[in-house]
């Protein structure tokens, strides 16, 4: 989407992230994905009369660590709110939330722009909440409802209004998924619901400090919907002010098959909600000691770690952001550099190219999570030391990696085993680098009469000759030493 000459959209977004709890909010309910409908309740998640919440302190500690992580100011008190609404998902008839005094505030989340510098992007608030049910709309036009999400503790970060594009949108979101799986508190997966987004969303004359009137969009789950849903909208905003019209503050739906989102309702306020203190829950006391505790056991943060990669190890900003883009990829990395040893630069270059080339094509392929990925760091670095060593050839260490992939054997024994030790004998590729000039004297001629390309060629000829075991260094030197001499 191309910026506007004369608009400017303005953007906050309002992240539900479901945590990684082993049970509910405010019950003993498993907070389990994917078991059959309607299994995973009883009568404090269903609001049966008499039931009574009790706060799962693990919610507490979660919602401490993304706190921390997102530099905010911890409330040593805050309080649970009643959402009040009625949908056929929620059984109580209300949510429980926080409002008025949210545990986390007035924090910030750094995005990398594609320009190169870095936002700062400020949090208004983090608060702790439960989730509703899940409607699920068949092709009969019937609604089915599934409760077992009813009570699956979340946190809600809510941006301030600080984000001026789609893709800066889609950035902050990627930062927010990042932390929130480096901490350990959520999977990120959009797909299955476990990492939501609502956007608001107005546009303005550019230079102008106040606010247009916002729209709040829904329903978009992926990061690419996220940034298409966007550009559709403040697109459809400023097509409206350009026209005369106004715009209207309301819910918007967002269909990705038709690219385009349509009203939902109108806007709720937070009147709407009827919001008022939680009567069965006490005050939440989160006391210095608990939160030092909490701060001394937060992982590297993934921003502070990939500064370290490119520092550390010498790697470039794409290769840094890529080897952090996971924490799981980020320690298996890491894993290696430390199996190699001390190498310097190269060392790790070589590392990261086979880490995010190799390693993660093959956990793309068969969709699975690094730490299920069959070759172990000490292997991988072990393959690296027999091209560092000039045991095999990069070319031969493609074999050996697709070995590696099939047998637990370590790679010098496969090396062995298939006869693929790289041929480093001097005096053996002298004869096979002769033999090729000797059968190629046009090439030869060309060559000298300064066609580089030819060169080439030759390499190509003394490896198939030696099936790909040559050395490729030494076949260059000895290819130069005699193309540079009288006679081949």
């Amino acid at each position: 989407m191309k910026p506007d000459e004369h608009y400017e959209p303005v953007i906050g977004l309002e992240v539900h992230a479901q945590l990684l709890t082993e049970s509910k909010a405010f019950c003993g309910c498993t907070a389990r994905f994917g078991n059959e409908p309607n299994t995973n309740v009883c009568p404090v998640c269903l609001g049966m009369p008499g039931a009574l919440p009790v706060l799962n302190r693990n919610l507490v500690e979660f919602v401490l660590r993304m706190g921390l992580a997102t530099n905010c100011t911890i409330a040593p008190s805050s309080i649970f709110a009643r959402k009040n609404y009625f949908y056929p998902d929620l059984p109580k008839g209300y949510q429980i939330s926080q409002y008025e005094e949210p545990i986390c505030t007035g924090g910030w989340i750094e995005i990398d722009t594609e320009s190169g510098g870095r936002r700062r992007i400020g949090i208004t608030r983090i608060h702790m909440e439960e989730d509703a049910g899940k409607s699920i709309h068949d092709l009969d036009a019937a609604t089915l409802v599934d409760v077992n999400r009813c009570g699956v503790p979340l946190i809600e970060i809510v941006s301030e209004p600080d984000l001026r594009s789609p893709r800066e949108a889609y950035l902050y979101l990627y930062k927010v998924r990042q932390i929130v799986t480096y901490l350990g508190i959520c999977d990120g997966n959009m797909e299955e619901g476990s990492l939501r987004c609502d956007a608001n969303v107005s546009v303005r004359k550019k230079g102008e400090s106040s606010f247009g009137t916002k729209t709040e969009v829904k329903n978009m789950n992926s990061f690419r919907n996220v940034e298409r849903a966007l550009e559709f909208e403040i697109d459809r905003q400023i097509r409206l002010l350009r026209e005369g019209g106004t715009v209207e503050q309301a819910t918007l739906l967002w269909d990705a098959n038709r690219n385009s989102a349509y009203p939902m309702r109108s806007k709720e306020e937070a009147h709407d909600y009827r919001y008022f203190p939680e009567p069965d829950l006490l005050p939440v006391h989160v006391g210095e000691q608990w939160v030092r505790d909490v701060e001394a056991a937060l992982p590297e943060h993934p921003t502070v770690r990939r500064d370290r990669f490119m520092t550390e190890h010498g790697l470039p900003d794409y290769d840094a952001g890529v080897l952090t883009s996971e924490k799981g990829i980020a320690d298996y990395f890491e894993s290696v550099i430390r199996e190699l040893g001390p190498g310097g630069a190269g060392s790790a270059k070589s590392a990261g190219n086979w880490v995010m080339t190799d390693v993660l094509r093959v956990v793309g392929e068969q969709k699975i999570d690094i730490g299920a990925f069959p070759i172990r760091p000490e292997r991988l670095a072990a393959m690296i030391r027999l091209i560092d060593d000039g045991t095999i050839s990069g070319k031969i260490a493609k074999d050996v990696f697709a070995e590696m992939l099939l047998s637990d054997d370590d790679p010098l024994s496969i090396v062995r085993r298939k006869g693929l030790v790289q041929l480093s004998d001097e005096q053996a590729l002298g004869a096979i680098v002769g033999e090729v000039l000797m059968k190629n004297p046009a090439q030869v001629k060309k060559f000298r009469e300064g066609n580089e390309n030819v060169f080439g060629y030759f390499v190509g000829e003394v490896m198939k000759a030696t099936n790909g075991r040559a050395n490729p260094r030494m076949v260059n030197d000895q290819l130069r030493k005699r193309l540079g001499s009288t006679s081949p």
